[in-house]
């Protein structure tokens, strides 16, 4: 199982909230996660991955040549 996620644009450093947010979740149709929360801290996605085994995957910021994002 993989967890998706990437950091979020709107948090400044030094700011005491959720740095992460959950894009996708893959994995076998036997072991199902429900994600109830969009934002996470590091620690937390920490613990639910070593409870369920998932590998967390951080997708990188990409933007085109223009230098717009793509998001």
């Amino acid at each position: 199982m993989k967890i998706y996620v990437r950091p979020r644009q709107k948090v400044g450093a030094g700011v005491k909230q959720p740095m992460f947010r959950v894009v996708a979740v893959t994995g076998d149709s036997e072991e199902k996660i429900k994600v109830r929360a969009t934002h996470f801290r590091k620690k937390e996605l920490d613990m639910i991955a070593a409870d369920t085994g998932a590998e967390i995957v951080v997708l990188e910021h990409v933007s085109d040549e223009s230098g717009k994002n793509l998001d």
